[in-house]
Formats: structure tokens, C-alpha cells, sequence
């Protein structure tokens, strides 16, 4: 049905259709389910994703130590009412946060898509959940919304930190949300590709660097950002602004960045944050191996 971000937004338009029913609709003719039942396992997916927020607020820490307790320590900072950002963004932020954080402390998660990227996502979706009062349906939704140009990302470029660094996780995540934000908010399908263009393009060439080579340091504090970015993103998009580059043409840009990019910046531990002083200091005392 689409292989790319322009065709996608051409059939929701021609149709006069929402990004969301005709990712439904590809998902239906790609595994021969019917709509009933791809439904279903995507409410199964965001009732996961709800648990693993609901989990992260409560406060939890990494075997390793690294993470843990941050998405409570913001929720204290919102309920001060001292912030100076808004309330929705702080609160995407946090939740996006507590999602990677249970995965970091080795609980169920849904990869968004991908385990490391899996915060921005739903920590968007239950932040807007409370501005916008979205039923069920609708916020099932916003994961079909976001697995659609996922979709685009995974068939035209990559999303994997190995393969193309953390604009590949955290920048296709972010994007996700974006443009998931925008149809839920009652944008229309090209807003929705405006702003996961506007949202990809500002993440071009962040790097995979993770701390010891764990998905933690500095993984969960990238969601927080991915989330921030794609609630600003959505808003622009809102408002009527266009990014200059198309949409498609962004995610060749980040696969062709990911292609160049040097191997000690995709997920090996061997360059970036991780080869720090700190960063060795701190994957010696977790692994128990003195500094060379």
C-alpha cells in the first residue's frame, strides 16, 4: 500500500482517511489478520506500556545502579507548580523517562521501537492523554499513527543503535510521537508528517554511546529529550509551520548520516559518552575490571 511518507500521506488524503486506519489497513493486507484482531494486540501493547509508566512513577533503580528514580523526582518538580516549561512537556518527559527506566531495571516495556527508544512514545501519549481526554480507541490510535511512519523508518533506513546510532532509536521514536500527537490533537496527515520531519531532522547525528555498553546512561535521559522534542515539534506543526526538507528526504539524510558514521558511535561502547573518564571509571566498577 505505501512504502514511503509521501504515498502514506496520499492514501489518508485521497481517502479522506486518518494515518492511523490506513496503517490498520497495511497491517491487515502485510499478515492476512483481520482488523479485529491487529486491534486487539495493539491494545495489548498499550496496556504494557501504561503498566510500565504507571511502574516508573513509582520509583525504580537498575541492577546496575546507573538509573532509577528520576520520573519521580520530575513528577515532585510539576506537583511544586516552580517549572519553567509546561506542564504537558514536564510531564512527557517524566513519563517518558519512568518507561525507560523499568526497562533499564529489566521490566516489560513495549519497543518503540525499540527497547532503548522506548519511552518517548507512550510518555508522550499519557502526558497528552490528559489535555486532550482521548478515548481508548483513539489512543490505540496514536500507536497505529506512530507504528505507520515507524513503518517508513524501519523499510527505508534503519532504527537500530548498531546499525545507524541513536537518530536511528531515539530520533525515529521521537518522530513517531510527533506525528502521533498531531492526529490525535485533530491534525491533519500531512501536519503529522511536518512534524516527524521537524522532529528527525533536529536529531541527525546523535550518536549511540551508551555508559558500560548498558541501555541507561545516557539511553533514558535521550528519551526524556526525544519526548520534548516531539511535543515542540507537534505544536509547530500545529501551528502551520513546514519543515523546508520533505519528510522522506529527512530519513535518507539520517540513513545516509548512520551509514557514515563511525563505528565507535553506534552502540560499541568505544566512543562518545562511554569513553569518558567518567563513563570508564563507571563500566570498571559495574564490571569489576581495573582501569587500564
Amino acid at each position: 500500500m505505501f512504502r514511503n511518507v509521501v504515498e502514506l500521506v496520499d492514501l489518508a488524503i485521497s481517502q479522506n482517511k486518518k494515518i492511523s486506519d490506513i496503517m490498520i489497513e497495511q497491517e491487515m493486507e502485510v499478515t492476512g489478520r483481520s482488523k479485529e484482531e491487529i486491534i486487539a494486540q495493539m491494545e495489548k501493547n498499550l496496556t504494557v506500556m501504561e503498566q510500565a509508566v504507571e511502574k516508573g512513577l513509582k520509583g525504580v533503580t537498575s541492577h546496575s545502579g546507573l538509573t532509577g528514580g528520576d520520573a519521580v523526582l520530575l513528577q515532585q518538580y510539576i506537583e511544586k507548580g516552580e517549572f519553567l516549561s509546561g506542564e504537558t512537556i514536564l510531564d512527557a518527559v517524566s513519563k517518558a523517562v519512568a518507561t525507560n527506566e523499568v526497562n533499564a531495571a529489566m521490566g516489560t516495556i513495549c519497543a518503540t521501537p525499540t527497547a532503548g527508544s522506548a519511552g518517548v512514545v507512550p510518555g508522550t501519549l499519557f502526558a497528552v492523554k490528559n489535555k486532550l481526554n482521548p478515548t481508548r480507541e483513539q489512543m490505540i490510535a496514536f500507536l497505529f499513527t506512530a507504528g505507520a511512519f515507524g513503518y517508513v523508518v524501519a523499510n527505508n533506513a534503519f532504527i537500530s543503535g548498531a546499525a545507524g546510532g541513536c537518530q536511528a532509536e531515539v530520533g525515529s521514536a521521537a518522530g513517531m510521537a510527533a506525528a502521533a500527537i498531531v492526529e490525535m490533537a485533530g491534525g491533519n496527515p500531512e501536519q503529522c508528517a511536518e512534524a516527524m520531519a521537524i522532529t528527525l531532522k533536529n536529531m541527525l547525528g546523535l550518536v549511540c554511546d551508551p555508559v558500560a555498553g548498558l541501555v541507561e546512561v545516557p539511553c533514558v535521559k535521550r528519551n526524556a529529550m526525544g519526548a520534548a522534542n516531539a511535543m515542540v515539534a507537534a505544536d509547530m506543526a500545529l501551528a502551520g509551520i513546514k519543515s523546508r526538507i520533505p519528510c522522506d528526504e529527512v530519513i535518507e539524510a539520517m540513513f545516509k548520516i548512520g551509514q557514515s558514521m563511525p563505528t565507535a558511535h553506534k552502540e560499541t561502547a568505544q566512543g562518545g559518552l562511554a569513553a569518558t573518564p567518567t563513563g570508564q571509571k563507571l563500566a570498571a566498577k559495574i564490571f569489576g575490571i581495573p582501569l587500564k
